[in-house]
């Protein structure tokens, strides 16, 4: 059973704006593929869905965020504000993707993960559990953020590095393949 229709005629970026039966109004999508009709999946405000994209379950796209590509947002993830995520990225469980953070490449964020501010994580790297990346921070190659971790300021996880445990790395300090393994890194010098 469907939950939505597509409105009007195409905007230039060829999409449509959604609206629910009940007359609610939502965000963009490209195609009926991008949003599905099962769960309570939404895309609303002027967040736009677009490419080969896909929001199911019941996850929720709103604010001026931006999924596109191969993305896809499930489960109960939230992605809102001004985020990004495109590729063929994936975020799904109970994840949060706000501010102006994006996710892109291979990347996964899943779990009770946040990424939030000016935030990226690209590549394949995954971050999840309780784990948060914000501020500049910057998550990618094959790096893997988790359990409480938080990595904030402008700090660079990469390589095949791990952060996880109650870790907090912060400011310029790169984090690389040269230091697997992260359990409590902290530069308060440059918070």
């Amino acid at each position: 059973m469907k939950k939505y229709e597509l409105i009007g005629s195409p905007n230039s970026d060829g999409l449509r704006r959604i609206k629910n039966f009940g007359g609610k109004m939502g965000g963009w999508i490209e195609s009926e593929d991008n949003l599905s009709h099962e769960g309570s999946s939404w895309v609303a405000d002027n967040a736009k869905v677009s490419g080969k994209a896909k929001v199911t379950g019941n996850a929720q796209v709103y604010g001026n965020a931006k999924v596109c590509n191969d993305a896809q947002v499930s489960d109960n993830a939230k992605v809102f504000d001004n985020t990004k995520v495109y590729g063929s990225a994936q975020v799904y469980g109970n994840a949060k993707v706000a501010d102006n953070a994006e996710v892109s490449g291979n990347a996964q964020v899943y779990g009770k993960a946040v990424i939030s501010y000016e935030a990226r994580v690209s590549g394949d790297a995954q971050v999840y559990e309780s784990a948060s990346v914000c501020g500049n921070a910057k998550v990618s190659g094959d790096a893997r953020v988790h359990g409480d971790a938080v990595v904030f300021g402008r700090a660079e996880v990469s390589g095949d590095a791990e952060v996880f445990g109650t870790s907090m790395v912060s400011g310029k300090l790169p984090v690389t393949s040269n230091q697997p393994a992260v359990s409590t890194v902290l530069n308060p010098s440059n918070l």
